[in-house]
Protein backbone atom coordinates (compact mmCIF):
# COMPACT_ATOMS: atom_id res chain seq x y z
CA UNK A 1 0.00 0.00 0.00
CA UNK A 2 1.18 3.19 -0.63
CA UNK A 3 0.80 5.70 2.27
CA UNK A 4 2.80 8.37 0.86
CA UNK A 5 6.33 8.05 2.89
CA UNK A 6 9.33 7.61 1.50
CA UNK A 7 9.84 3.88 1.99
CA UNK A 8 5.87 3.02 0.10
CA UNK A 9 6.43 5.69 -2.44
CA UNK A 10 10.50 4.15 -2.93
CA UNK A 11 8.67 0.63 -3.29
CA UNK A 12 6.04 2.07 -6.20
CA UNK A 13 9.03 4.37 -7.93
CA UNK A 14 10.68 1.01 -8.45
CA UNK A 15 8.49 -1.33 -9.30
CA UNK A 16 7.25 1.13 -11.90
CA UNK A 17 10.91 0.90 -13.52
CA UNK A 18 11.08 -2.80 -12.91
CA UNK A 19 7.54 -3.30 -15.21
CA UNK A 20 9.10 -0.85 -18.34
CA UNK A 21 12.63 -2.79 -18.27
CA UNK A 22 15.10 -0.43 -16.38
CA UNK A 23 17.75 -2.61 -15.49
CA UNK A 24 18.86 -1.51 -11.63
CA UNK A 25 15.49 -0.06 -10.83
CA UNK A 26 16.23 0.24 -7.09
CA UNK A 27 19.34 2.16 -7.47
CA UNK A 28 17.75 4.44 -9.83
CA UNK A 29 14.26 4.87 -8.44
CA UNK A 30 16.69 5.88 -4.78
CA UNK A 31 18.80 8.32 -6.87
CA UNK A 32 15.65 10.17 -8.27
CA UNK A 33 13.34 10.26 -5.14
CA UNK A 34 16.43 11.84 -3.52
CA UNK A 35 16.77 14.34 -5.73
CA UNK A 36 12.79 14.78 -6.26
CA UNK A 37 13.00 15.35 -2.16
CA UNK A 38 16.35 17.23 -2.67
CA UNK A 39 17.92 14.89 0.06
CA UNK A 40 20.77 12.70 0.13
CA UNK A 41 20.59 9.81 -1.14
CA UNK A 42 22.02 8.01 1.84
CA UNK A 43 19.41 9.82 4.12
CA UNK A 44 16.66 7.50 2.51
CA UNK A 45 16.46 4.82 4.70
CA UNK A 46 16.14 7.00 7.64
CA UNK A 47 13.44 8.93 6.56
CA UNK A 48 11.46 5.64 5.22
CA UNK A 49 8.81 6.79 7.46
CA UNK A 50 8.74 10.06 6.79
CA UNK A 51 5.70 11.36 4.54
CA UNK A 52 6.61 12.61 1.10
CA UNK A 53 5.94 16.34 0.20
CA UNK A 54 3.40 16.89 -2.90
CA UNK A 55 5.99 19.01 -5.02
CA UNK A 56 8.60 16.47 -4.71
CA UNK A 57 5.82 13.33 -5.46
CA UNK A 58 5.38 15.68 -8.79
CA UNK A 59 8.56 15.87 -9.71
CA UNK A 60 9.50 12.30 -8.75
CA UNK A 61 6.70 11.18 -10.78
CA UNK A 62 7.90 13.17 -13.95
CA UNK A 63 11.45 11.40 -13.40
CA UNK A 64 10.13 8.30 -13.21
CA UNK A 65 8.25 8.86 -16.43
CA UNK A 66 11.63 9.64 -17.96
CA UNK A 67 12.89 6.95 -16.88
CA UNK A 68 10.53 4.59 -18.21
CA UNK A 69 11.10 5.94 -21.81
CA UNK A 70 15.26 5.06 -20.99
CA UNK A 71 16.29 8.16 -20.82
CA UNK A 72 19.82 8.39 -18.66
CA UNK A 73 19.39 8.86 -14.84
CA UNK A 74 22.22 11.10 -15.74
CA UNK A 75 20.49 13.27 -18.16
CA UNK A 76 17.42 13.57 -16.10
CA UNK A 77 19.40 14.83 -13.13
CA UNK A 78 21.05 16.81 -15.55
CA UNK A 79 24.72 16.25 -14.25
CA UNK A 80 27.22 13.25 -14.33
CA UNK A 81 30.45 13.36 -11.61
CA UNK A 82 33.56 11.99 -13.45
CA UNK A 83 37.44 12.19 -11.79
CA UNK A 84 36.20 13.72 -8.29
CA UNK A 85 34.25 16.44 -9.97
CA UNK A 86 30.41 17.34 -11.27
CA UNK A 87 29.63 18.17 -15.03
CA UNK A 88 26.69 19.22 -16.89
CA UNK A 89 25.14 16.73 -19.47
CA UNK A 90 22.28 17.07 -22.36
CA UNK A 91 21.42 14.70 -24.51
CA UNK A 92 24.06 17.02 -27.06
CA UNK A 93 26.68 15.16 -25.37
CA UNK A 94 28.15 11.70 -24.81
CA UNK A 95 27.58 10.86 -21.69
CA UNK A 96 30.86 10.99 -19.13
CA UNK A 97 31.65 7.19 -18.38
CA UNK A 98 34.31 5.64 -15.75
CA UNK A 99 36.11 3.81 -18.30
CA UNK A 100 37.73 7.46 -19.71
CA UNK A 101 38.92 8.23 -16.47
CA UNK A 102 41.77 6.08 -17.37
CA UNK A 103 42.48 8.23 -20.30
CA UNK A 104 42.54 11.42 -17.90
CA UNK A 105 44.83 9.60 -15.24
CA UNK A 106 47.34 8.32 -18.67
CA UNK A 107 47.78 11.88 -19.44
CA UNK A 108 48.66 13.12 -16.38
CA UNK A 109 51.66 10.09 -15.35
CA UNK A 110 53.61 13.24 -17.67
CA UNK A 111 53.36 17.20 -17.98
CA UNK A 112 50.74 18.69 -19.01
CA UNK A 113 50.81 21.85 -20.51
CA UNK A 114 48.90 23.20 -23.99
CA UNK A 115 46.19 20.67 -24.37
CA UNK A 116 44.02 19.85 -27.19
CA UNK A 117 40.82 17.92 -26.56
CA UNK A 118 39.17 16.57 -29.88
CA UNK A 119 35.49 16.29 -29.93
CA UNK A 120 35.19 17.63 -26.32
CA UNK A 121 31.85 16.90 -26.10
CA UNK A 122 30.49 18.18 -22.60
CA UNK A 123 34.43 18.88 -21.71
CA UNK A 124 34.83 16.44 -19.28
CA UNK A 125 38.45 15.16 -20.92
CA UNK A 126 39.97 18.23 -21.11
CA UNK A 127 38.63 19.90 -17.71
CA UNK A 128 39.81 17.54 -15.97
CA UNK A 129 43.41 17.71 -16.95
CA UNK A 130 43.03 21.54 -16.59
CA UNK A 131 41.82 21.26 -12.86
CA UNK A 132 44.58 18.58 -12.30
CA UNK A 133 47.28 20.68 -13.87
CA UNK A 134 46.74 24.38 -12.76
CA UNK A 135 49.40 25.47 -15.07
CA UNK A 136 47.95 24.24 -18.01
CA UNK A 137 46.03 25.70 -20.60
CA UNK A 138 43.67 24.14 -23.56
CA UNK A 139 41.75 23.92 -26.68
CA UNK A 140 38.35 21.78 -26.87
CA UNK A 141 36.91 21.42 -30.16
CA UNK A 142 33.44 19.55 -31.53
CA UNK A 143 31.54 19.65 -34.66
CA UNK A 144 28.15 20.27 -32.37
CA UNK A 145 27.62 23.84 -31.05
CA UNK A 146 25.19 22.32 -28.76
CA UNK A 147 28.08 20.26 -27.14
CA UNK A 148 30.38 23.28 -26.87
CA UNK A 149 27.82 25.15 -25.05
CA UNK A 150 27.88 22.11 -22.76
CA UNK A 151 31.62 22.71 -22.40
CA UNK A 152 31.69 26.22 -21.89
CA UNK A 153 28.90 25.76 -19.00
CA UNK A 154 31.13 23.11 -17.34
CA UNK A 155 34.55 25.32 -17.52
CA UNK A 156 32.42 27.95 -15.91
CA UNK A 157 30.99 25.94 -12.77
CA UNK A 158 34.53 24.79 -12.44
CA UNK A 159 36.13 28.18 -12.78
CA UNK A 160 38.77 27.10 -15.71
CA UNK A 161 36.45 29.62 -17.84
CA UNK A 162 40.39 31.44 -18.15
CA UNK A 163 42.11 28.17 -19.03
CA UNK A 164 40.27 26.99 -21.17
CA UNK A 165 38.58 27.78 -25.05
CA UNK A 166 36.27 25.81 -27.26
CA UNK A 167 36.02 26.00 -31.02
CA UNK A 168 33.52 24.54 -33.50
CA UNK A 169 35.80 22.01 -35.57
CA UNK A 170 35.43 18.91 -37.55
CA UNK A 171 38.47 17.45 -36.72
CA UNK A 172 41.86 18.69 -37.74
CA UNK A 173 39.80 21.09 -39.71
CA UNK A 174 40.14 24.47 -38.60
CA UNK A 175 42.70 23.65 -35.62
CA UNK A 176 46.09 25.84 -35.84
CA UNK A 177 49.22 25.76 -33.98
CA UNK A 178 50.62 23.11 -31.87
CA UNK A 179 50.21 20.76 -28.48
CA UNK A 180 51.95 18.91 -26.06
CA UNK A 181 49.66 17.29 -25.00
CA UNK A 182 46.30 15.88 -27.94
CA UNK A 183 43.22 13.58 -26.53
CA UNK A 184 40.36 12.32 -27.72
CA UNK A 185 37.40 9.94 -27.15
CA UNK A 186 36.27 9.08 -30.88
CA UNK A 187 33.14 7.37 -31.95
CA UNK A 188 34.40 4.15 -31.89
CA UNK A 189 31.31 1.80 -32.12
CA UNK A 190 30.68 0.14 -35.91
CA UNK A 191 27.48 0.21 -37.86
CA UNK A 192 26.76 -2.83 -37.43
CA UNK A 193 27.07 -2.75 -33.36
CA UNK A 194 25.01 0.04 -32.83
CA UNK A 195 21.53 -2.13 -32.36
CA UNK A 196 22.83 -4.07 -29.98
CA UNK A 197 23.34 -0.98 -27.82
CA UNK A 198 20.89 -0.19 -24.25
CA UNK A 199 18.12 2.06 -25.19
CA UNK A 200 20.16 4.33 -22.75
CA UNK A 201 22.72 4.54 -24.90
CA UNK A 202 21.42 4.11 -28.51
CA UNK A 203 18.36 6.80 -27.67
CA UNK A 204 19.25 9.16 -26.17
CA UNK A 205 22.66 9.71 -27.10
CA UNK A 206 24.21 11.78 -29.58
CA UNK A 207 25.07 9.15 -32.79
CA UNK A 208 28.07 11.05 -33.77
CA UNK A 209 29.66 10.99 -30.83
CA UNK A 210 29.00 6.76 -30.73
CA UNK A 211 29.70 5.59 -34.05
CA UNK A 212 31.18 6.93 -37.45
CA UNK A 213 28.70 4.98 -39.42
CA UNK A 214 31.41 2.58 -41.10
CA UNK A 215 33.82 0.44 -38.88
CA UNK A 216 34.37 2.40 -35.78
CA UNK A 217 37.94 3.17 -37.10
CA UNK A 218 37.37 6.08 -39.54
CA UNK A 219 37.81 8.97 -36.54
CA UNK A 220 41.38 7.29 -35.50
CA UNK A 221 42.66 7.31 -39.20
CA UNK A 222 41.94 10.72 -39.25
CA UNK A 223 43.41 11.86 -36.00
CA UNK A 224 46.43 9.10 -36.86
CA UNK A 225 46.76 11.15 -40.02
CA UNK A 226 47.33 14.91 -38.86
CA UNK A 227 48.10 14.14 -35.63
CA UNK A 228 52.01 15.24 -35.88
CA UNK A 229 51.23 18.33 -37.92
CA UNK A 230 49.70 19.70 -34.71
CA UNK A 231 51.89 17.71 -32.14
CA UNK A 232 55.59 19.68 -30.52
CA UNK A 233 58.93 17.80 -30.27
CA UNK A 234 57.94 14.61 -27.87
CA UNK A 235 54.45 15.76 -27.70
CA UNK A 236 51.62 12.69 -26.31
CA UNK A 237 48.36 11.67 -28.35
CA UNK A 238 46.77 9.71 -26.19
CA UNK A 239 42.85 8.31 -27.30
CA UNK A 240 40.40 5.83 -25.92
CA UNK A 241 39.42 2.93 -28.01
CA UNK A 242 37.00 -0.10 -27.84
CA UNK A 243 38.07 -3.16 -25.79
CA UNK A 244 38.65 -5.03 -29.65
CA UNK A 245 40.37 -2.08 -31.11
CA UNK A 246 43.84 -1.22 -29.46
CA UNK A 247 46.14 -3.10 -31.96
CA UNK A 248 44.08 -2.05 -34.88
CA UNK A 249 44.79 1.65 -33.37
CA UNK A 250 48.53 1.34 -32.72
CA UNK A 251 49.07 -0.04 -35.76
CA UNK A 252 47.20 3.04 -37.26
CA UNK A 253 50.04 5.33 -35.15
CA UNK A 254 52.79 3.64 -36.00
CA UNK A 255 52.31 3.70 -39.37
CA UNK A 256 51.92 8.01 -39.42
CA UNK A 257 55.41 7.94 -37.31
CA UNK A 258 54.62 8.06 -33.78
CA UNK A 259 56.54 6.31 -31.47
CA UNK A 260 56.33 4.73 -27.89
CA UNK A 261 53.21 3.51 -28.53
CA UNK A 262 51.84 2.15 -25.72
CA UNK A 263 48.02 0.60 -24.19
CA UNK A 264 46.77 1.36 -21.12
CA UNK A 265 43.45 -1.22 -19.48
CA UNK A 266 40.38 -0.10 -17.82
CA UNK A 267 39.83 -1.26 -14.02
CA UNK A 268 37.49 -4.02 -15.99
CA UNK A 269 41.43 -5.25 -17.92
CA UNK A 270 39.86 -4.32 -21.13
CA UNK A 271 42.09 -2.46 -23.60
CA UNK A 272 41.10 1.35 -23.50
CA UNK A 273 44.05 4.04 -24.23
CA UNK A 274 46.46 3.85 -27.02
CA UNK A 275 49.01 6.78 -26.22
CA UNK A 276 51.67 7.51 -28.50
CA UNK A 277 54.96 9.92 -29.07
CA UNK A 278 55.70 12.36 -31.70
CA UNK A 279 58.62 10.94 -33.21
CA UNK A 280 61.78 12.76 -35.00
CA UNK A 281 60.81 13.74 -38.30
CA UNK A 282 61.91 11.31 -40.97
CA UNK A 283 64.73 12.71 -43.37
Amino acid sequence: MNDGTFGAILASATGELKAAGVPDAARDARRLLAAAARVAPDRLTLMRAEQVGDASIVRLNEMIAQRCRRQPVSQILGYRDFFGRRFSVSPAVLDPRPETETLVAAALRARIGRVLDLGTGSGCILLSLLAEAPAAHGLGSDVSDDALRVAEKNAESLGLEGRARFQRADWWAGITGQFDTIVANPPYIARHEMAALAPEVREWEPVQALTDGADGLGAYRVIASGARAKMTEDARLLVEVGPDQAAVVASLFSDAGLEAIAVDTDLDGRDRVVSARNGPEKR
